[in-house]
């Protein structure tokens, strides 16, 4: 409180309540920031970072390779490096590739890594140089990709959409995104109670080498430490004596000589005392008996177990604390404030939270991808030593030449399946994710932006918590607080907010340097007993230990004048802890920032003078900016931006629309026309919105909208737009409203096979009488493979291939065919509607067979049934499609496109959606676009004012004249013009009923699902509801007749199945009856007899 008090302590209440003065167009600084950021900026930061920094740190830890065989033999990376895209299209002929090139023809938009290497061959050292080991895919827009810095116009020559966010991966063919991944921050203490009520501090320690857990948990009172490697929990004070720390009081100092610290310390001296452990050989000792023996395979130099106890100390336990040359000094340290936190929290001091956001770091692609590399780089090496230990000690004409060993495919594989598999499997840190990489969803421009700012968190779904799912103080202004999804991840899925950063690593010796000028103490020379002084703090940098300082508060003042005249990085951020006596500094990757704009002694850092200089473009503004907020409607991401006047609705009804903004069909990119997706729903005539917002001008999404700005009118009509369902206007219809374009693919590649056979594609079958080609193979060309602009119907074939029935090798001495046969395997379409072939694309894919793909088009105007939505998460159906001259019209002539049921307003409470039509009324009348900016946007007042200067009454209502009966309507209705969006769900994807059908071959019960054309399920729910009406012949119809009624011969003597009227068990047909079971129930039957349990059938005659 003190802090605070000196910078606010002699204002009055009325001066603090009194707004800092703005800037007057402080929006302008989001163009600029995102200018200089972009949206999906973290992706690709951070994908440079791994590929220009982090790559070479990889690289530098395992750069030598040795081998056991010969002494004199090794292989040392000089340097390494990504290079640019390409392609290999013939052998050792490279070309460069661009990113729409790799979409259709199935490739995977990759970069060779080249290392330079110096080795040993005979007796002569060797240096080679580019020699290619993998291949890396590429992020789009990141700084090895074909796109960086162009144009427009190149974009376009490249046939690439400019809008496009990039930062994705295109892995044979398809579009990958890695999500980003929430973890607890490593190399932090967090202190926790566990169930149980008793408190315990971790630290997950992460180093490039090692990963490992430790916990520091308390039992009746004494300090234990537990560790994976250890078989049992080990006294605290055995650990600090092991580190070299003997003396009692020398542990006490560090500890804390607080009177209720030492009580609750002592009990663990006591234990140590029992234990006769004083000095560190004993304490080492006793922790290498306690040592889980690791079987190395191998063998290796047998260790004493004082030395593995010691080694174990060293290196695994605390990993991130280094130790040089076994000096402890600084783990001793970081353990006792392990320890004193867990006391001090045992008190008044609270745990740590785990849910608030400081104490979580995102995981970005590049991370992820460094974490697989580094996995793949270290099983190269040990490969190449494997080889060199196996080839070196046979005696050769020729010398040992590693090159020839090198084998890229190994890294480009685990690249390339991680990413496609989405599965990060690493075998030393026991990680296994799944679900790590998504499809990048194209529904529309906004669904694929949606995706790159998602945040996926590690919890199980399926789990009741409540406490990572809630929306917590500490992501004001980082996360979205309306974009997540409904359901069982409600809370789990998170969106960054607008002007979200993430950082990336940074180098941490110049902050190092800084701080020991600042005046921080090495720890090293301290006694301990400062430790717990109250006005010395501990100063902290990425969770290890720098040093103590006595005036923290002129370290931090110093720390941020230096950060923001910019000479450290403007994202090492700075805190003190009060409670804890810490001085945070953090300079690791994955933090969330804003920027801010500072105020000093309550006026702006920021001025006009800065503002003008912005608008003629200097940058010279980016220091971070902190402490009031740049614009409010920032705190929203980009799904929730899209909504006009959120403020003015009950929040579900937001969070409902972020989730449907997603489904809306509308643009993609301006390459839409170029692409073979599998699936594309395109609007045929798209619209801007007549009330847009900040947002939607920062991200363009006027550029590439989804909806259409439709006229409606509030009001109750025919008793079809019942909850929520909507009546449409025919002719609206028929000039195109709602129209939307369906686009498939088909494909099919054409392979060379082993025993030099290949498929063919055969021409078209012509009919004998009339010489033209029979109706399956109209529409074929000469060549075999559908014509473009044909009208396809359900059944016809696309391609007609045909391929040879032996592929492999025939075996020795067997008779070989002359003439390799060939059986019909032809691409035919299958689908409710007829389609039509837009495009027809040849090609071949990476592994040199041919590539066919045909892009099939398909119409379709809204029918009853198809979903519509606003803005405001207002959805609804299609009730009814009535003609224009039965639907009412205003006095100006107009009628409305779409007819609303007012009853969709009271319990909603969407008053956003009343203000958005009002604001479109007025701004159709003026000729511009109103905003409904978050926190601000156009007012309803002077909306109003536009709307009585033009002769309408400023509620927004209409004179409204019927169309049936042509009398004026009772009430005036609330008319104007909406933003509706059209969603994928469509009436003729879903429907689905079948009288007879295909059956499955094991159950002969009706398949399942609308693919397969299968039954209706009558389950076991509407089961119990017809035994409990009695009806039980429609059971017996519905559970047998019509699904699986099968006819069984039963021997009435001793209760098994015969067959055609013979009993195989009795052998004689004198008791066999005849019955009608399903035959799932004959299945088990025969399933229990084959593991010998024989079922009896008991049957009597029905009349007695």
């Amino acid at each position: 409180m003190d802090v605070l008090a000196e910078e606010f302590g002699n204002l009055t209440p009325e001066q603090l309540a009194a707004p800092i003065p703005t800037v007057e167009e402080k929006w302008r600084l989001l163009p600029a920031f995102l200018k200089v950021k972009g949206l999906v900026k973290q992706h690709i930061d951070s994908f440079n970072y791994f590929i220009n920094v982090e790559i070479k740190k990889i690289m530098k830890a395992n750069e030598k390779v040795t081998s056991d065989a010969d002494p004199m033999w090794y292989l040392k990376y000089l340097n390494i490096y990504v290079g640019l895209p390409d392609v290999e299209e013939s052998f050792n002929v490279t070309r460069p590739v661009s990113p729409h090139e790799c979409r259709l023809r199935d490739m995977t938009y990759s970069a060779p890594i080249t290392v330079d290497i110096e080795y040993t061959r005979g007796s002569q050292r060797i240096i080679r140089n580019a020699l290619p080991i993998g291949r890396m895919p590429i992020m789009l827009r990141s700084s090895n990709c074909v796109l960086t810095g162009k144009t427009p116009a190149e974009f376009a020559k490249l046939n690439e959409c400019p809008l496009d966010p990039g930062g994705y991966f295109i892995v044979k063919g398809v579009e990958k995104v890695i999500l980003i991944q929430e973890q607890l921050s490593k190399n932090r203490i967090i202190v926790e109670a566990d169930r149980k009520g008793a408190v315990g501090a971790s630290v997950t320690s992460s180093t490039h080498e090692k990963k490992s857990r430790t916990n520091m948990a308390v039992k009746q009172g004494r300090f234990y430490l537990r560790h994976n490697t250890l078989s049992e929990d080990i006294p605290i004070v055995i650990i600090f004596k092991a580190m070299g720390v003997e003396s009692d009081q020398e542990i006490v100092q560090m500890i804390g000589t607080e009177e209720h610290v030492m009580a609750a310390f002592g009990p663990s001296l006591e234990e140590c005392q029992k234990a006769q452990i004083f000095t560190q050989m004993q304490a080492l000792k006793y922790i290498g008996n306690k040592v889980r023996r690791q079987r190395m395979w191998g063998g290796g130099p047998k260790k004493t177990k004082i030395e593995e106890a010691r080694e174990l100390l060293a290196s695994t336990i605390l990993t991130h604390v280094p130790v040089k040359e076994f000096n402890f000094r600084a783990k001793c340290i970081y353990t006792a404030v392990m320890v004193r936190r867990v006391i001090l929290a045992q008190g008044d001091n609270k745990v740590d939270d785990r849910d608030y956001y400081g104490n979580k770091r995102l995981e970005l692609a590049g991370q992820l991808l460094s974490l697989l590399f580094e996995d793949l780089f270290k099983k190269f090496n040990s490969e190449m030593k494997k080889i060199a230990d196996q080839v070196i000690p046979k005696q050769r004409a020729a010398q040992f030449d590693v090159v020839k060993h090198m084998r890229q495919d190994q890294i480009t594989n685990g690249m390339v399946n991680a990413i496609s598999t989405g599965n990060w499997s690493l075998k030393r840190f026991k990680m296994d994710r799944q679900g790590v990489t998504q499809v990048l969803s194209r529904l529309s421009y906004i669904s694929a932006l949606g995706m790159m700012t998602r945040i996926s968190s590690q919890f199980e779904k399926t789990r009741k918590v409540s406490g990572p799912r809630s929306l917590q103080p500490s992501q004001w202004g980082m996360l979205c607080p309306s974009d997540t999804p409904e359901g069982e991840a409600c809370g789990l899925v998170k969106n960054l907010a607008l002007m979200t950063h993430i950082t990336t690593d940074m180098e941490d010796g110049p902050i190092v340097k800084l701080a020991s000028n600042l005046g921080v103490e090495d720890v090293n020379l301290l006694c301990g007993e400062e430790l717990s002084y109250p006005n010395v703090f501990l100063v902290f940098l990425n969770g290890n230990i720098l040093g103590v300082i006595r005036d923290h508060k002129k370290l931090v003042n110093t720390f941020r004048l230096m950060r923001r005249a910019g000479y450290i990085n403007e994202f090492v951020s700075i805190s003190t802890n009060l409670t804890d006596r810490c001085v945070y500094i953090s300079s690791d990757g994955g933090r969330l920032c804003r920027p801010y704009i500072i105020v000093k002694k309550q006026k702006p850092a920021v001025t006009n003078k800065h503002m003008e200089e912005l608008a003629q473009g200097y940058s010279n503004i980016f220091i971070p900016l902190r402490d009031i907020y740049i614009e409010p409607f920032t705190l929203l991401g980009v799904c929730a931006g899209l909504i006009p006047y959120p403020h003015h609705n009950q929040s579900p009804r937001n969070t409902y629309q972020c989730a449907m903004g997603k489904q809306a069909m509308g643009t993609i990119g301006y390459n839409q026309r170029n692409r073979i997706d599998t699936l594309m729903y395109l609007l045929a005539y798209p619209q801007k919105p007549m009330v847009k917002t900040k947002t939607i001008e920062l991200i363009e999404f006027e550029k590439l909208p989804a909806g259409q700005n439709a006229t409606v009118a509030v009001m109750s009509y025919s008793g079809y737009d019942i909850e929520d369902a909507l009546v449409l206007n025919k002719a609206s219809l028929d000039r195109g409203f709602g129209r939307c374009l369906v686009y498939k693919n088909a494909k099919c590649t054409l392979k060379r096979y082993t025993n030099q056979t290949f498929d063919k594609v055969m021409g078209p079958m012509l009919d004998a009488a009339t010489r033209k080609p029979i109706w399956r193979h109209e529409i074929l060309d000469a060549d075999g493979i559908c014509s473009p602009g044909e009208k396809v119907e359900n059944k016809q074939v696309l391609v007609n291939k045909s391929m040879p029935t032996v592929t492999q090798i025939p075996l020795e001495g067997s008779n070989v065919p002359q003439q390799p046969q060939y059986k019909d395997v032809p691409i035919t379409y299958k689908g409710a509607t007829d389609s039509y072939i837009e495009k027809v694309m040849i090609s071949s894919n990476a592994e040199d067979a041919f590539l066919i793909k045909m892009l099939l088009r398909q119409t379709r105007r809204p029918e009853i049934g198809d979903k519509f939505s606003s803005r405001h998460g207002q959805k609804g159906v299609c009730g009814l499609i009535v003609p224009q001259e039965d639907m009412p019209f205003c006095d100006s002539g107009i009628c409305p496109d779409i007819i609303m049921n007012p009853h969709g307003f009271p319990s909603r409470m969407t008053v956003g959606k009343l203000i958005e039509l009002l604001a479109g009324k007025a701004g159709v009348l003026d000729g511009r676009f109103h905003y409904g900016t978050a926190f601000g946007g156009s007012k309803v007042k002077d909306v109003c004012e536009d709307l009585v200067r033009h002769g309408y009454n400023y509620l927004g209502k209409d004179y409204v004249t019927s169309g049936i009966t042509g009398e004026p309507l009772e009430a005036y209705i609330y008319f104007g013009p909406v933003y509706y969006q059209k969603l994928k769900h469509m009436v003729l994807d879903k429907m689905h009923a079948r009288a007879r059908g295909p059956r499955a071959v094991l159950t002969r019960q009706p398949t399942e699902g609308r693919s397969r054309d299968g039954g209706l399920r009558l389950g076991e729910m509407e089961r119990d509801c017809l035994i409990g009406y009695g009806a039980s012949m429609l059971l017996l119809e519905r559970l047998m007749i019509s699904s699986d009624a099968f006819e069984v011969d039963v021997c009435g003597q001793c209760g098994l199945l015969g067959y055609s009227g013979w009993c195989h068990y009795c052998k004689s047909s004198c008791h066999v009856s005849s019955l009608r079971i399903p035959y799932a129930c004959k299945l088990l039957f025969q399933e229990l007899q084959s593991m010998n349990i024989i079922p009896r059938l008991k049957l009597s005659k029905y009349n007695e």
